[in-house]
């Protein structure tokens, strides 16, 4: 049983992602910690425990980081809605988390070491936290999976940078500077991977709680992407792919690089090799560049609705 640590800002495609790793039977989610990104970290824990309930799943959830290391952070609620499930929840009441998302991070890392994946669909602002705490733990867990970045494509959020990345550009930095063994699913193949208006309406038709459930959110996330990319015939699986790449490994081709996270202004965000990097002779992180996105949307939409 492959053991799974997510790092969500939840956002839909969050809630997507975190369904669809409920649902796949050599996977135990052994906990999500939540942080801010495209809602206040305060959604993104009431959001990420809300999807687990429509999934019948008991599942650790801990609250994490409210900004990022260096910068502040603003909300449009343009894509994933101001309540960050595109508007289908309200505002948010106080809940409390038991313990903070850094410490529980780093206890699950200790308890599973090599067994451990970690899956990372949110600004790395946890993680990066996670490493100045306990340096060790870069050594120790087994894989990082990393939705953000964009090597051979353009940027969502700037011709050049992922939104993942740019939020906290510091933290994306100390994260592909570790030693940590990344996977990094980008732009490069979540485009490749698309949902359609016809897949919520067959979500819709189904007796299925889950996927009715993630529907009315989905639609908004949808009708964002009419607006804002009107080319790519519907909204992109990007942290779901992520996961699907965490459970099965073989839906991608790499190419193994050292990245750098660019911190000048010109340039804020973007992703690139570092031709210069010295220490470790072997890249640290393998940049996914093809996918085998059929295979994926099948199993997708096989276990979600």
């Amino acid at each position: 049983m492959q053991k799974m640590l997510m790092d969500v800002d939840t956002g839909i495609d969050d809630a997507l992602a975190i369904a669809y790793a409920t649902s796949l039977p050599h996977v135990e989610l052994v906990g999500i910690t939540t942080t801010y990104g495209m809602a206040p970290v305060e959604y993104s824990y009431r959001n990420t425990c809300k999807v687990l309930e429509y999934a019948g799943a008991d599942v650790p959830v801990r609250k994490g980081a409210e900004k990022p290391l260096q910068r502040s952070r603003t909300y449009s609620g343009r894509i994933h809605g101001t309540d960050g499930m595109g508007n289908t929840l309200g505002p948010v009441k106080d809940m409390v988390s038991t313990q903070p998302a850094v410490d529980f991070m780093i206890e699950q890392i200790y308890q599973y070491k090599s067994e451990l994946t970690i899956v990372a669909t949110a600004p790395l602002t946890n993680l990066a936290l996670a490493i100045a705490k306990a340096p060790e733990i870069v050594d120790m867990v087994g894989r990082v999976v990393i939705m953000g970045g964009a090597v051979m494509t353009p940027g969502n959020v700037t011709k050049f940078a992922e939104a993942n990345i740019i939020i906290d550009p510091e933290a994306a930095n100390i994260v592909f500077g570790s030693t940590l063994p990344i996977t990094m699913v980008g732009l490069d193949v979540t485009r490749k991977t698309l949902l359609t208006t016809r897949d919520v309406e067959r979500w819709k038709e189904k007796d299925d709680k889950l996927g009715k459930s993630l529907a009315p959110c989905t639609q908004f996330y949808l009708d964002a992407y009419k607006e804002l990319h009107p080319y790519l015939q519907g909204c992109a699986l990007h942290d779901p792919l992520a996961v699907g790449v965490a459970a099965y490994p073989d839906l991608v081709q790499t190419v193994p690089m050292f990245i750098r996270v660019d911190l000048e202004e010109d340039a804020l965000g973007r992703t690139t090799e570092d031709l210069y990097r010295e220490g470790s002779a072997q890249p640290n992180t393998k940049v996914c560049v093809q996918v085998d996105a059929d295979r994926f949307m099948k199993d997708f939409f096989h276990r979600i609705g």
